[in-house]
């Protein structure tokens, strides 16, 4: 198994592990509450009737927005508890499915209107497959929207020295219970953009996000680290003709 394929089982393994604890806290875990989910929702759009991908599903919270939206909803995630739990949260209102991102989607062309693909790219080195592969599954006039870690946050909190490589990182997460190490993947800035260029994909918004009143009142002094400093990036990205 090649280096890259060991970062992302090991990341996907992770996963599987902590998913209670991860269910557990998603609902109200600043960052994922209050930052990416509000930024995220913000780039959505015309969302009754669509089909919708949820990409990196996790427990299921994006899926359960998006129906509460009028989508027509498929989820999908690595890990077996994310997915089992993402089941007892949906039940019949979603159909949920095995996905891993670094492998070809088990989907037809222009399968979808939609791909929501939250905090879960990290995790896959090769960006032009999954940006290809989101092109590939998207209908003419669809979007895909998509968060990340912030190119500079990374850069700083991992202390890099090689900046302008994709780089296979790993770090301690204390906000799921039990502290435990992620592995994941840190790029430039121009990967962000050129990857999805690449893939045939089109800007259409690049969101810097700022964190909600609720942050302030649940985290004060991360809220006022995220005023100075983003630590995530989302994107919208439409098809190309």
């Amino acid at each position: 198994m090649s280096d890259d394929r060991k970062t992302e089982r090991a990341a996907a393994a992770t996963y599987h592990r902590i998913a209670d604890a991860y269910a557990d806290r998603i609902d109200t875990k600043p960052h994922n509450a209050y930052y990416d989910r509000p930024a995220v929702i913000s780039l959505w759009h015309d969302l009754t009737n669509r089909d919708v991908l949820d990409a990196g599903c996790g427990p299921g919270v994006y899926a359960e927005e998006l129906v509460k939206r009028g989508a027509r909803v498929t989820a999908g995630d690595i890990a077996p508890r994310m997915r089992e739990i993402a089941q007892q949260r949906l039940g019949n209102t979603v159909r949920i499915v095995e996905l891993d991102l670094s492998e070809r989607l088990p989907f037809e062309d222009a399968a979808f209107d939609v791909v929501n693909a939250p905090l879960c790219i990290d995790y896959i080195r090769d960006w032009d497959h999954v940006f290809a592969e989101f092109n590939r599954v998207l209908k003419r006039g669809g979007y895909v929207v998509v968060s990340a870690m912030h190119p500079s946050f990374d850069a700083e909190y991992y202390r890099t020295e090689r900046y302008f490589e994709i780089e296979a990182v790993s770090g301690p997460w204390k906000g799921f219970g039990e502290p435990f190490i992620m592995n994941s993947y840190r790029r430039p800035l121009a990967e962000y953009i050129n990857a999805p260029l690449r893939a045939g994909l089109v800007l259409d918004t690049l969101l810097e996000p700022l964190p909600t009143a609720e942050f302030q009142a649940a985290d004060p002094r991360r809220h006022a680290e995220l005023m100075r400093r983003p630590a995530f990036l989302m994107m919208r990205l439409r098809k190309g003709a």
